[in-house]
């Protein structure tokens, strides 16, 4: 079973999924916020998965940042519909400066590293990591 991470967004969301045998941890996909949940609909009828990691978004002291109330609400509705799928949840405090610098680093062009949706996939990936490094 596969475990897969969103690192959830007022716009758009970025998934990353792990292998069936959650050893790697990869890249999924961004897709606008709106149609997240019809996304997952069809993703989970076609792979079976038994986890799910939301990031934590956390702002300094602790606090959680101003999304959290949306992402609460996509988890409320996301256990109601997926009552079997565990989810969890992963500080994913700056991974988005963290996946800019990985882009960076990997020798993509200049034009596709500005592609937010790239950085926003990269990011699940690091929460996703970041999850499975702490179960070892």
């Amino acid at each position: 079973m596969r475990i897969l991470a969103i690192d959830y967004g007022k716009v758009k969301t970025g998934l990353a999924e792990t292998d069936p045998l959650q050893i790697i941890a990869s890249a999924l996909e961004t897709v606008p916020t709106k149609d997240l949940m019809p996304y997952l609909e069809k993703y989970l009828r076609r792979e079976q998965v038994s986890d799910v990691v939301v990031g934590l978004p956390m702002r300094a002291h602790g606090v959680p940042g101003e999304i959290e109330e949306d992402i609460q609400k996509f988890i409320k509705k996301f256990q109601e519909k997926f009552p079997d799928v565990k989810v969890h949840r992963e500080d994913e405090s700056y991974t988005s400066i963290r996946a800019a610098e990985a882009i960076f680093m990997s020798g993509t062009k200049k034009k596709k590293r500005r592609d937010k949706t790239i950085i926003d996939r990269v990011s699940a990936t690091l929460i996703l990591q970041s999850f499975m490094e702490r179960q070892n």
